[in-house]
């Protein structure tokens, strides 16, 4: 994790591009959403997007399908060589990846928020799939083991439509399906003082759970803006 805290104070001292790792997908990415231009450009950077093809919600998340890696460090080429000076992706479930991503790719590379649990103060993890977020992903992003851990309920709205990849979306039942999820895991463990988005959707809804918890939030499109 020490690799991965440094990448991401380095990232606070550039302007350089941002390219994004993409899901294949058709569901809404209003503002905020990290597959949203203007999620970046808010914060002074701008996007280069690359779509991985094939790389569903369902593979990603529920599958962990393995044969997505080649074509995931094939598309991070794709960005390097059209200017991409540090990579993230659009689900934090590929933090699976980090590791290989990192060693394949010559520019840094930030696969997920969950690589600032280690270095977050008390943190909680506020995810899209509690169950999918197994040891393995937790290990390979070096989350402290005991840091709490929070699901999107499966059959809420939100979730239904990203996984089943709608192109509809009723953005307020979703800000309270996240609401519930959010209060949930502050009123289970209350000690959570951050609370990390794994999901790279959930930052639409970031001023929201920030008032309705009274704890602040880490996202990956901050932390690729060198913001968090």
């Amino acid at each position: 994790m020490q690799a991965a805290a440094s990448t991401v104070s380095s990232l606070a001292h550039t302007s350089q591009r941002v390219g994004i790792l993409m899901l294949d997908t058709r569901f809404p990415r209003p503002p905020g959403d990290i597959g949203h231009p203007e999620s970046f450009r808010r914060y002074g950077c701008e996007p280069l997007y690359q779509v991985v093809t094939g790389a569903s919600a369902r593979r990603v998340v529920e599958q962990a399908d393995a044969s997505l890696l080649a074509p995931f460090i094939e598309a991070g080429w794709a960005l390097v060589n059209r200017g991409a000076t540090r990579i993230g992706t659009s689900c934090g479930f590929l933090a699976r990846l980090q590791h290989a991503l990192q060693s394949a790719l010559p520019v840094p590379v930030l696969s997920s928020a969950l690589l600032a649990c280690a270095s977050a103060d008390a943190p909680g993890i506020l995810t899209f799939n509690a169950k999918s977020l197994d040891s393995d992903v937790l290990a390979a992003a070096m989350v402290p083991q005991g840091t709490p851990v929070q699901g999107i309920a499966e059959t809420s709205g939100f979730y239904q439509c990203i996984i089943n990849d709608e192109d509809h979306m009723d953005f307020e039942e979703a800000e309270r399906d996240v609401l519930n999820a959010a209060l949930a895991l502050v009123t289970r463990d209350p000690a959570v003082k951050t609370i990390v988005l794994e999901c790279t959707n959930l930052p639409v809804y970031q001023s929201a759970i920030e008032a309705a918890t009274g704890r602040p939030t880490v996202d990956l499109v901050r932390m690729l803006s060198g913001l968090n």
